[in-house]
């Protein structure tokens, strides 16, 4: 079994550092040795805040539960149903209508589409100067999006915070060592065979990937200041979280880490150590199978880690001598040990973590979700289904009223088809009517599944996820849907999904788009190549030339940008047939073509439309665009040498 933790650290298993001494050497001359008078006080710090911030975060885990459970389709069966599914595993039982589940996937295709598009972060530089490192920046993001799959992530964090109430996400600059092949041509002068030159190919080790990549945070092991509410994470006087990982990959950091991370041998001593804030308190491995807290800590080395970043005064926490509040992060490892405990690096002085939480009220730490808006009514549907597949059970079994006195009761409890049902001596020769009658069977729930219709309608309502956004129409109404109706319809649904969407680009993706231009722009040490292609390609060919890769060096990147808050909108979805007339009208009026340009009003109208590659189907041609001067004027350019005639 693994030892878990209880209580205030320590309380566990006993952990005595005072015989082992691995030589560390902590930054800023710190005595952090474990054991150590300032290493616990330290640590007890930390665990306080911790320990705080789980204790009010578990009282929403209980209603967490009830979404867990939804969306799993998972009801315990009573004894009752288990005995009817251990006779016959074909007879229905009580099941979980799964119709928030495909609410929650329709609000999510929603908000992938409205995120996901390329490329997921835009920006623009202040100055003209700044404009083509801008681009450069869009290029770089784009492919650490791409090589570190940021796409799941995010993913993640929206269904947490539709599911949950809060979405989670925490950047970080990611280093991958490895093997990369060089080619090498060498010349051997022979005397008799003359020149020969062979190419080779060696193995180098190096760096094949340094990027921004985000990792998602379980709402469970979440541990906010909660004093602040949760659009106000940055005000808090910390932040923090539990990371489940293991000491293979700790031992790996510590060693690239360049000292920011030690006592991890303290922690191989005591394998198998959880934290007493990491225990699976989810409902989501009910039904799928398999919590994630490993069971038998002799096959895996598991360590749970609390991170957290705390904006203090270093005199007060005897980290130094200044009086002026600075964010430090810290790593305490099962409870007990610290591996990290220095000041924030970051240039953006933030926090670096973000959460979405499109339900907030501007004052909870913890704001009730979409999915739970709907429990009630989802309870309700789930009576209403479950209770009339039990009727509709009870009235398939054959119930009759028996008089024991004129027929053999064995025959009768015999289930076999084609049975014979004999008549005891009292009643031959008397008939057989009066012997057994069935009772009359009324299924008083015949009308549930009609009436359910009803519900889902109210929940599409308060969800904003009504049956268009699910890929159905309408059950209900005239018998035939007008254009204008659905148009009208969808078109409602849509806003309210892209208020949604807005809330979330304000609250999460414009905080993490600057995060990773920050962190690319601090921590980048290598040229990378981008492939110029995107909403900027024509300015970068300008630059570049037409189908080259563009050379991106940490020296580009140092310029001033603003971040491009989308709205919210997907491709297509504020689309009406509007433009088409528009765009019909201008092109055949000549004076309107002067004013307005009708390749932009084309390349508009097919983006909309959901076209993503509209750029490769423009002619690759460079157009010279004439300018007409007065002759004087050109006389004394070329005068100058400014202009030459054409053909010299």
């Amino acid at each position: 079994m693994v030892a878990i933790v209880q209580g205030e650290p320590g309380t566990g298993r006993s952990m005595d550092f005072s015989t082992t001494d691995h030589g560390y050497e902590y930054p800023g001359g710190l005595d952090l040795k474990p054991g150590s008078e300032f290493h616990t006080e330290l640590r007890d710090k930390i665990w306080r805040r911790a320990n705080e911030s789980h204790t009010e975060m578990s009282n929403r885990f209980n209603s967490w539960n009830e979404v867990d459970r939804l969306l799993t389709t998972y009801i315990p069966l009573k004894d009752k149903e288990i005995e009817i599914k251990e006779k016959d595993s074909t007879k229905p039982v009580s099941v979980v209508f799964p119709y928030t589940y495909s609410m929650l996937e329709a609000l999510l295709t929603y908000l992938s589409l409205a995120f996901f598009q390329d490329p997921i972060f835009q920006y623009e530089g202040y100055t003209s100067e700044d404009t083509k490192g801008a681009m450069l920046l869009e290029l770089v993001i784009k492919l650490h999006c791409i090589k570190a799959k940021v796409p799941l992530a995010i993913h993640t964090v929206l269904r947490d915070c539709l599911a949950y109430g809060i979405g989670v996400g925490a950047p970080s600059w990611e280093v991958r060592m490895g093997k990369r092949f060089i080619k090498s041509t060498s010349t051997i002068q022979g005397d008799l065979t003359g020149e020969q030159i062979t190419n080779e190919k060696h193995m180098v080790e190096d760096i094949v990937f340094e990027g921004n990549r985000l990792d998602n945070i379980d709402p469970y092991l979440w541990l906010p200041d909660t004093s602040v509410s949760v659009d106000k994470i940055q005000s808090g006087e910390y932040v923090g979280w539990v990371v489940k990982d293991n000491i293979i990959n700790l031992l790996s950091d510590e060693s690239l880490s360049e000292g920011r991370m030690f006592n991890v041998k303290y922690l191989k001593e005591y394998k198998g150590y959880r934290s007493s804030l990491s225990e699976d308190k989810s409902d989501r491995h009910r039904k799928t199978g398999g919590s994630s807290t490993p069971v038998d800590s002799s096959v895996t080395n598991p360590v749970d880690i609390i991170y957290m970043y705390v904006n203090l005064v270093p005199k007060d926490w005897k980290l130094g001598k200044g009086e002026v509040p600075e964010k430090w992060l810290f790593a305490l490892g099962a409870d007990q040990v610290i591996i990290q405990a220095m000041k924030s690096e970051h240039a953006h002085g933030m926090y670096p973590v973000a959460v979405a939480s499109p339900e907030f009220d501007g004052y909870s730490a913890t704001p009730i979700s979409r999915l739970e808006i709907l429990y009630g009514l989802q309870g309700v549907l789930d009576w209403m289904f479950n209770s009339h597949v039990a009727n509709v059970r009870k009235s398939l079994n054959d119930m009759f009223v028996v008089d024991p006195y004129l027929v053999n009761i064995n025959d009768i409890k015999d289930p076999k088809p084609g049975k014979l049902i004999r008549l005891r001596k009292p009643g031959w020769g008397k008939g057989v009517d009066k012997a057994v009658q069935q009772l009359a069977v009324n299924d008083i729930t015949r009308q549930n599944i009609g009436d359910s219709a009803y519900i889902t309608g109210w929940m599409d309502r308060i969800s904003g996820a009504d049956q268009s956004m699910s890929g159905s129409l309408r059950q209900s109404g005239p018998e035939r849907l007008t254009g204008a109706e659905f148009q009208g319809t969808r078109g409602s649904a849509i806003s309210r999904l892209q208020r949604l969407a807005m809330i979330i680009s304000y609250q999460f993706m414009q905080d993490m788009g600057h995060f990773f231009a920050v962190h690319a722009q601090q921590y980048m040490t290598k040229e990378t190549y981008v492939k110029v292609v995107g909403r900027n390609q024509e300015k970068l060919e300008g630059i570049f030339g037409a189908g080259e890769s563009a050379k991106v060096t940490p020296f580009d990147l140092a310029i001033d940008y603003d971040i491009i808050v989308r709205d919210g909108s997907v491709p297509g979805g504020n689309f009406s047939d509007a433009w088409i007339q528009l765009f019909q009208i201008i092109g055949s009026s000549e004076e309107l073509t002067k004013e307005f340009d009708i390749t932009r009003i084309f390349t508009h109208i097919a983006t909309q439309l959901g076209a993503k590659n509209v750029e490769d189907f423009k002619r690759n041609v460079n157009r010279i665009q004439p300018t007409t001067m007065p002759d004087e004027e050109v006389m004394r350019e070329a005068e100058r040498g400014n202009l030459v005639p054409t053909g010299v």
